[in-house]
């Protein structure tokens, strides 16, 4: 039999969504699953979105360029200006999702070997798509107990070896929420130019910061402009992750140049979603703020009803949509799993997504989940009934 990839091998399964045939297979039983592993938000596309998507009147359906329809990069660019982050169109390249804005960033940057430095817990894909390109991720901890602040500079000094290439922050976070300060931006900007490094920023949320201070972009740092790779998609701000359009944004030539590469080798973005992306763009600004204060309220009903369970806690995120909780339970991910397996309650029971695939050092998160606040506040008001029964009847049976 032919021997397949060590690569392969080492890919790790995604802690969102490894567990989708036991969910599968509970909902064939007859049983509500409550959906709170995944960001998969429930709030209806913009209505321009889908109007234009009804009323495509092209006779052939093209590829588009590589790096994707001149019509959108320039409404991106617009966009973009609303945040203070000037860019020249040529700046931004479409991409098929976030997810491979990040793969084609680190092909493009990253030599077989090399490292980057990324703080956990993490969005999983970061480390498969490190794994793609042949690099390594090298992680430095943050603590539930401090609400998953950056950790202290010197410890990423610490880090820094000669196969250091840059360092990945995702602000706000998945998938904690938390949401990085000017003071830690500021001292992140240091490390990255004193060491020549890349500063690779994913700013997907960037629409769900609740601290009410002004959104910090990476492109905001005076001083690194062209050490800058920023990764951003429509998928969460406008409700349509099933499009698949993102954006790879930086203005190093030199690296732009070879991600087209990549672009070119998998021909063309989807143009059916980057005809919605565009549409979308011009989404109304109450469109916008009713997302957003609808996400708050879940999010402070969340939180709320977490921190009522026994043993359980979760600090308040400020951005995103996403926390991470600790549970009364030695091994969330066998818990996770009996959730969907063997429990029930009234018929119902809840879908989490283990923390510990969020980390790669061993050992940490063995005991906390992450926690999408993607549905409505009657639903969450459910779920963590279910949830609290659950931790009832699993601590009772292993007891």
């Amino acid at each position: 039999m032919p021997i397949v990839s060590k690569r392969g091998d080492e890919m790790p399964a995604s802690p969102i969504r490894r567990l989708v045939p036991l969910a599968y297979a509970a909902r064939q039983r007859g049983v509500k699953v409550y959906a709170l592993n995944i960001g998969q938000p429930d709030i209806p596309t913009p209505k321009e979105g889908l109007e234009v998507l009804k009323h495509i009147d092209r006779r052939v359906l093209e590829y588009s360029p590589s790096e994707g329809l001149l019509s959108l990069r320039q409404k991106l660019r617009e966009y973009y200006e609303r945040y203070n982050i000037s860019l020249d169109v040529d700046d931004i390249i479409v991409t098929c999702g976030g997810s491979e804005a990040v793969l084609f960033a680190f092909m493009a940057a990253l030599d077989p070997g090399d490292e980057i430095i990324v703080p956990e817990p993490a969005y999983a894909n970061y480390m498969a798509f490190a794994i793609s390109a042949g690099a390594k991720i090298v992680t430095i901890p943050s603590s539930i107990e401090d609400g998953f602040a950056l950790p202290p500079m010197e410890k990423f000094e610490a880090l820094i070896t000669p196969r250091t290439k840059g360092i990945l922050i995702c602000n706000p976070n998945n998938p904690t929420g938390y949401l990085y300060s000017m003071k830690e931006m500021l001292q992140l900007r240091d490390i990255v130019k004193k060491h020549d490094l890349f500063l690779f920023s994913d700013e997907v949320y960037r629409e769900f910061c609740y601290t009410g201070a002004p959104y910090i972009s990476a492109f905001h740092l005076p001083g690194i402009e062209e050490q800058v790779v920023l990764i951003d998609s429509v998928s969460k701000r406008y409700n349509e992750c099933g499009i698949r359009i993102g954006a790879l944004i930086t203005k190093h030539k030199h690296l732009r140049g070879n991600v087209m590469k990549f672009c070119q080798a998998r021909l063309s973005p989807p143009l059916l979603g980057q005809i919605v992306a565009e549409a979308s763009v011009d989404s109304s600004r109450q469109y916008m703020l009713d997302t957003y204060n609808e996400y708050v309220e879940r999010r402070n009903f969340l939180i709320d009803e977490i921190n009522k369970i026994p043993g359980c806690y979760s600090p308040i995120p400020m951005g995103a949509f996403y926390t991470v909780a600790r549970l009364p339970v030695e091994d969330a991910d066998d818990f996770c799993r009996w959730c969907l397996e063997e429990f029930e309650y009234e018929g119902q029971t809840i879908f989490m997504a283990p923390a510990s695939g969020f980390y790669t050092t061993r050992g940490m998160g063995r005991d906390e989940v992450r926690i999408a606040y993607v549905l409505n506040k009657d639903e969450l008001r459910k779920a963590m009934v279910v949830l609290r029964h659950a931790l009832e009847a699993y601590n009772s049976r292993t007891s």
